[in-house]
């Protein structure tokens, strides 16, 4: 077999291009004491990125504002996340009220 060294280079370079940007801040962030604010400004992130992601998925159709079955399905989940703080409490619920959405819709 034979190695195409432009098709190595490339797998090469992406993989340093991946690497970079994750281990570059844990090698500097190792270095350095952060503040306490900036820990807990740091605890918010995860949550940010998630509901910005499920934001986008639940109110954005075709590239428009759309509140279809997903955002009434989304209600009785979101009420069981903070009743149970149980992740698969959450997904079985928001999956019931999504089918039953769509078999009585």
């Amino acid at each position: 077999m034979e190695i195409r060294w432009e098709v190595f280079l490339m797998i090469v370079g992406a993989s340093i291009v991946t690497l970079i940007p994750r281990v570059l801040p844990l090698v500097l962030l190792s270095r350095i004491q952060i503040p306490e604010w900036g820990m807990r400004w740091l605890n918010f992130v995860p949550v940010a990125v998630m509901a910005a992601l499920i934001g986008q998925e639940l109110l954005v159709q075709d590239g428009k504002l759309s509140f279809g079955a997903e955002v009434i399905a989304a209600l009785p989940a979101v009420a069981a996340a903070v009743l149970t703080r149980s992740l698969l409490a959450t997904v079985i619920v928001g999956m019931l009220a999504m089918m039953a959405l769509r078999f009585f819709l």
